[in-house]
């Protein structure tokens, strides 16, 4: 009997650890994490810049008075023979180099009042700014002031001095 007990001892055993690590799940290792893909075109990067705006005046302004940002403040198109008479010109656009010049004329005959040259480089919105006064006073009559840049017709304004 004694047999038989150490073999069924021996088959408990056996059977316990069977069970025991027999039956343990096998442990599954996760799957690779996929490659990232290569790409074989060649690689381009874009830079975006701000478009360059070509330099233009998009307008000119008559009146009495002008602001520090060289606006008008006080638009006329008719004057006293005493007040100063401003010109703001209004331009847009870059350029290395730009030269306004701002001609005066008066009657019907453009009997040149006065001519001024402004040199600039713009790089973007401004105003800028011309003017003329005549203590003794401004004959009546028509007068108008004309805009070149570099020699270009850029804008013109008419205008009317009135007792």
């Amino acid at each position: 009997m004694r047999f038989h007990r150490a073999t069924t001892l021996i088959l408990v055993i056996l059977v316990g650890c069977l069970a025991l690590f027999g039956c343990k799940k096998k442990e599954e290792t996760p799957p690779p994490a996929p490659a990232p893909e290569v790409s074989t075109a060649p690689q381009t990067s874009v830079e975006t810049t701000p478009a360059t705006v070509p330099f233009k005046v998009s307008s000119v302004d008559l009146g009495k008075a002008i602001g520090p940002d060289k606006k008008i403040t006080e638009p006329a198109t008719t004057f006293s023979p005493k007040d100063t008479i401003y010109a703001s010109v209004t331009t847009e656009g870059t350029a290395p180099s730009v030269k306004l010049h701002a001609k005066w004329t008066f009657g019907d005959k453009g009997q040149v009042v006065k001519e001024e040259d402004l040199n600039i480089s713009p790089t973007g919105p401004a105003n800028n700014e011309f003017h003329i006064s005549k203590p003794s006073g401004w004959p009546v009559g028509k007068y108008k002031v004309e805009i070149t840049a570099d020699g270009n017709p850029a804008g013109s304004q008419d205008f009317e001095v009135k007792k």
